[in-house]
């Protein structure tokens, strides 16, 4: 694929829980429930592992992955592996639609940020920037999510389960470990780290919880 991302196809959320995020595919693409996947769909009519999009010299490949509910691109279903075109729609399930379009030069993103300070979060690209600097390569997909229920409670202490609930979600967060998460806040900070090892966004407060503590970005 092109180096330029201005250039890049792009996948735009349209109705559905995902409504305007949008993801740049200049790499393969699992949709699916299961939140390792890189487009998450929080809905119990989405499989697990439902659908891939695949980069190619041909276009992006969009393939159903043996889904329960189907994968139909502009209202018929996608059998096999089939090659996008510009201004398709792709439906998952009748949980979400997403619209196809080959470059994003008539549809630039637009940060959608959750937080002003240092530490910036773009809800739409699932982009972070940590003292005015990109993090690259981006977050995983759950690490986005941790992070940014902290950003929506920026300075609160969050109880590690709150924070398991809403990033896992309620169904998922049984299952998930002290250990688990203590992992995951490690690689977290860890990345966060290579660029501005000199502040700890985000503080464990002994017997209460997890907070963001993300200080005033000066420019």
């Amino acid at each position: 694929m092109a180096g330029n991302l201005e250039e890049a196809p792009l996948l735009i959320g349209q109705t559905g829980p995902l409504k305007g995020e949008r993801w740049v595919l200049n790499k393969t693409l699992t949709i699916g429930r299961e939140l390792t996947c890189e487009v998450v769909i929080p809905d119990r009519q989405v499989s697990r592992f439902h659908a891939r999009l695949t980069p190619t010299v041909e276009g992006i490949i969009l393939e159903d992955l043996g889904s329960k509910n189907g994968v139909h691109r502009n209202g018929v279903p996608v059998v096999g592996q089939i090659t996008l075109q510009d201004g398709d729609m792709v439906q998952i399930a009748l949980a979400q639609q997403f619209l196809y379009l080959t470059s994003d030069a008539t549809v630039p993103l637009t940060e959608s940020e959750t937080a002003t300070g240092r530490l910036r979060l773009d809800q739409r690209s699932r982009r972070v920037w940590v003292d005015n600097q990109l993090i690259d390569p981006p977050l995983s997909a759950l690490q986005f999510h941790v992070l940014r229920v902290l950003s929506d409670h920026e300075g609160q202490v969050l109880d590690r389960h709150q924070l398991v609930s809403e990033a896992w979600g309620d169904e998922q967060a049984v299952g998930v470990s002290d250990q688990a998460l203590d992992a995951l806040l490690r690689r977290l900070r860890d990345r966060i780290a290579t660029i501005d090892p000199g502040h700890t966004y985000i503080a464990t407060v002994r017997g209460h919880g997890i907070r963001l503590d993300n200080p005033p970005n000066i420019e």
